[in-house]
């Protein structure tokens, strides 16, 4: 569940608190422009900022979502990767009878026997895998034709796999890119078949079950900043905003959440999974007046106002208020340099 820090995360509760502050001290309740009784204890200038308004979540950093890996053949596992170990194009994800079964990169499984004349979006993605891992000598196309063969007889021949010239569905494991071993479902000796790992990409990321309410804070692309365990912070960006959400808890405790994950940059090896802190740029406005929300005064008329000091004299003026965010509020209606007060 999302949480707000005060400091970071302004809104209509501060103008509450501002106003009523302004009541108490007789600044407050009074038509724009007429003279106001002594001088204000306090000051500020109104200034031109950039105000950005920011929200902090909670967050878990690890390698993603772990996806299932399973056999489709008869015989024995007679190879397994260790837990955390990386896999890339072309090496063993586990062997079976002692054949190595390789990872291809790509986004569909192999769900057919590959072989001379076959067509289809499956036969490309083989025969670009084939071509990155450097045998050559085709077209990389969706046509399977005997110069494919060559090449895959070829690739079976350095795997020391017999040499068929055919590939099936349960020789190679499809994944989208390099894997990293998340949990071993099976162990050396049992049968080829079902789940033998599980896997997750190679990337650190943060996982973020964020509230529906939120939801349209975030984009993809956006800048988040990643507070660590041990009060580090790296930068990230926000790489994926789930399109389903989801309901967790029952009665009083129940929340509905998208899934939002963050990738970040120049995150050292110390942490592979951790709780986190991640704080995203909810609003931002750039070159605008500002001044203290508690300048901010509720008048007698509706709307706010603030008291404006000129040398000893004081009047107020009505303003439009924006964007709150870091104990500053977005104000039109004054000019640059303006004196303002600040009730105690």
């Amino acid at each position: 569940m999302s949480r707000l820090k005060a400091v970071a995360w302004t809104g209509g509760a501060a103008l509450l608190a501002a106003a009523v502050t302004a009541a108490a001290f007789g600044y407050g309740g009074t038509t724009p422009g007429a003279a106001a009784p002594r001088t204000p204890p306090a000051t500020a200038k109104v200034t031109r900022t950039t105000l950005t308004q920011t929200k902090t979540v909670d967050g878990a950093l690890g390698h993603g979502p772990a996806r299932t890996i399973s056999a489709r053949a008869q015989g024995t596992i007679t190879w397994l990767p260790a837990e955390g170990a990386t896999i890339t194009r072309g090496h063993a994800v586990y062997s079976v009878d002692a054949d190595r079964r390789p990872l291809l990169y790509g986004a569909i499984p192999l769900y057919r026997p590959l072989k001379d004349g076959v067509e289809g979006k499956d036969v490309e993605l083989l025969e670009r895998n084939l071509a990155k891992l450097g045998h050559t000598g085709f077209d990389v196309d969706d046509t399977f034709t005997w110069a494919t063969r060559q090449a895959v007889e070829d690739w079976q021949e350095d795997l020391g796999l017999d040499v068929t010239g055919t590939v099936e569905p349960g020789d190679v494991v499809v994944a989208p890119g390099p894997i990293r071993v998340a949990d071993l479902k099976k162990a050396l000796g049992d049968t080829a078949s079902g789940p033998v790992l599980t896997a997750t990409g190679t990337a650190r990321q943060v996982l973020v079950a964020l509230d529906v309410a939120d939801e349209h804070l975030v984009r993809k692309g956006m800048k988040a900043t990643v507070e660590l365990p041990d009060g580090r912070t790296v930068g990230g960006r926000i790489a994926t905003v789930g399109k389903v959400a989801t309901e967790t808890g029952t009665g009083t405790d129940a929340t509905t959440t998208v899934e939002v994950t963050v990738t970040t940059t120049g995150l050292k090896k110390s942490f592979d999974a951790a709780p986190v802190d991640v704080t995203i740029v909810s609003d931002q406005r750039r070159n605008v007046l500002a001044v203290p929300v508690g300048a901010l005064l509720a008048l007698a008329e509706g709307g706010y106002g603030v008291q404006v000091v000129d040398g000893a004299t004081t009047r107020y003026a009505a303003v439009e208020t924006g964007l709150f965010a870091d104990g500053q509020v977005e104000v039109t209606g004054l000019e640059e340099g303006t004196t303002v007060a600040v009730p105690r």
